[in-house]
């Protein structure tokens, strides 16, 4: 079966369960023969284009011409004949081809026609138009660009990808009017607003990996653990599809000191098998691969902490699987226009009005029902209060597992928790629990306050519910929240970080050694030799090395960040496969780290 058949034949077919939206359709079939990303690309885009493509079918009378095509096929073949930049992928002889070939003239001729009615300059302008009607709701929020410092800076971005973008000073313009905008982000370092209608897949920065997208609130994560080089090892537990692996990776590589090696590693974790071949394309792609440590098909809960493998470990990012509650543009299927079929008259059924009411009442109260997400990314559409409370309970009773397992590493000294909900139960209620927990009391784990945090995120100005934190205030300003509808241009997210409560011989938390801005140990430019602190060298020349003592940090520190020049994905859908050529040459890699 070709590519156009198995496409028509997803988007012809009733959804297994109401919610299931088109990627769910897609990446939840097995049977595919043509490859899943190429499936999705062309049913979204085809959706996206299909307003424009009716009337270009029915207009040059195609279907009367060629009767074997159903309109949806018609559909799929007219979009790669008129906008894919390689044309229908069918040879040159193949008869499904040759139907839609053989009229090109009255095509394009419509098509022309189509653009000037919706008054587009060109089919670029048309594009525009037509990506920010199909967006819908996602078309006021920008398109959160990280700039991959692995393998690119901000500065080369806007100098090559962003040239012909105008910047502007707040990420509501952003959205605000057509057109090429850029706002570099005031919270989150080497992250970027561009322009929704803009069509960064296509751009070289982002197939090669240097440009992410990634949801400003999805870099919160990584950004507020802060890794440091005296740190240690660094766990991200629920991986896949890897942009805050690939984040935490790329802060990781900035904190390298100068003239020194990297001694630290990012294991990655992720239990279901074929996201965790995702999860390695991504890491590949960003250039992380040297940093990070992947398993394959691992789940971080059946991990013994105390493994020889993990005794340096410092640092965990937990993302765990949520209720997505907080999600931006989480719909059911695309609304696709199909052309008339010649000949076939709709005729007005009886009771027609009354049923097209019912029907309508019926969609919106299934849009109006919480959708629950699985690790795997499956929706589930809740139907009652109760049942949402039910999995509410189940989600945070996992989220509350997967939080006090961290906390049993022995040199984890900073916890961050995050999830995409908005509800209190997955949030600041399984943070109390953490809190109140045998594990945390025992250990010294404590909230990582607001006045400790990040530069970013400490300014950052939404906080979490008093009431959800039972009432503790200072609880509710340590927790960090983001709401998808306030006018910030970002998903609702929520993140909370946990430092260890042990004593630090530094007051400042930055060890003895000066620092710069990027939480670097500034070295003598001749001996290499790190720089002490004023007040240390004293101790030096007495004979107290500090350099002898263990280097250790408060837990609940912040950093003064980058300049103010500096700053999660649709990678995930590009990497859901691997060669199978690949395989030898990473078995030995997946096979897990082992306990």
């Amino acid at each position: 079966m070709s590519l156009y058949h198995e496409t028509a034949e997803i988007l012809s077919a009733t959804p297994p369960s109401p919610g299931g939206n088109l990627k769910t359709r897609i990446f939840g079939k097995k049977d595919l023969k043509s490859p899943q990303q190429q499936v999705y690309a062309l049913a979204l885009e085809t959706c996206k284009w299909s307003s424009v493509l009716k009337e270009v079918i029915d207009n040059s009378e195609l279907l009367r011409h060629e009767r074997k095509l159903s309109p949806l096929l018609a559909l799929l073949l007219v979009h790669d004949f008129l906008l894919s930049k390689k044309g229908i992928a069918l040879p040159a002889t193949h008869g499904l081809r040759a139907s839609i070939e053989r009229h090109k003239a009255r095509l394009n001729a419509e098509f022309t026609r189509a653009r000037l009615r919706r008054k587009a300059g060109s089919v670029e302008a048309l594009r525009e138009q037509i990506t920010t009607e199909f967006l819908g709701e996602a078309a006021g929020y920008p398109r959160w660009v990280r700039v991959n410092t692995l393998k690119t800076t901000v500065e080369d971005q806007l100098a090559t990808t962003f040239a012909d973008f105008t910047r502007v000073l707040s990420v509501s313009e952003v959205a605000a009017a057509p057109g090429k905008f850029l706002h570099v982000d005031n919270h989150i370092p080497n992250l970027l607003a561009v322009s929704p209608s803009f069509e960064i897949t296509k751009t070289e920065a982002y197939t090669s990996g240097a440009l992410i997208l990634q949801d400003k609130a999805s870099c919160f994560p990584a950004y507020l653990l802060d890794p440091r080089s005296e740190d240690g090892d660094v766990i991200d537990s629920c991986s896949a599809p890897g942009n805050k692996t690939t984040h935490l990776a790329a802060i990781v590589h900035s904190r390298i000191p100068k003239n020194e090696e990297r001694t630290q590693t990012v294991y990655a974790f992720e239990k279901d098998p074929k996201r965790s071949r995702t999860l390695e394309k991504m890491v590949k792609l960003a250039g992380a691969k040297d940093i990070t440590r992947m398993s394959f098909g691992q789940d971080f809960l059946k991990v013994d902490p105390n493994s020889e493998l993990f005794r340096n470990v410092g640092c965990l990012l937990l993302d765990p699987s949520c209720s997505g509650s907080g999600i931006v543009g989480r719909d059911d299927m695309p609304t696709i226009h199909l052309p008339e079929i010649p000949g076939v008259t709709k005729k007005p059924l009886a009771n027609s009005g009354r049923k097209r009411k019912r029907e309508d009442s019926e969609a919106t109260k299934e849009r109006s029902q919480p959708v629950l997400v699985d690790d795997d990314g499956k929706e589930t559409l809740v139907s009652s209060e109760k049942e949402l409370k039910a999995r509410l309970e189940a989600l945070s009773s996992f989220q509350l597992t997967l939080l006090l397992h961290a906390m049993k590493f022995p040199a984890a000294k900073k916890i961050t928790y995050s999830t995409c909900s908005i509800h209190a139960e997955e949030n600041e209620q399984v943070v109390l629990k953490a809190l109140q927990s045998d594990v945390a009391k025992e250990r010294g784990w404590r909230i990582l306050l607001r006045d400790r945090q990040v530069r970013g995120l400490r300014e950052w100005p939404v906080r979490g519910s008093v009431e959800a934190s039972d009432g503790n205030a200072e609880v509710a300003e340590a927790c960090i929240r983001s709401y998808k509808d306030d006018g910030r241009g970002v998903m609702g997210f929520f993140v909370a970080g946990f430092v260890r409560d042990t004593p630090s011989e530094f007051e400042d938390g930055d060890g003895p050694y000066l620092r710069d801005d990027d939480g670097r140990i500034i070295r003598d430019p001749f001996s290499g030799m790190p720089t002490l602190k004023p007040e240390y060298q004293s101790r030096s020349a007495s004979g107290v090395n500090p350099r002898t003592q263990p280097i250790q940090e408060d837990d609940s520190r912040h950093v003064e960040e980058e300049e103010d020049d500096d700053m999660d994905s649709e990678h995930s859908s590009d990497m859901t496969t691997t060669d199978d050529s690949d395989q030898s040459k990473t078995d030995e890699e997946w096979n897990g780290f082992g306990d």
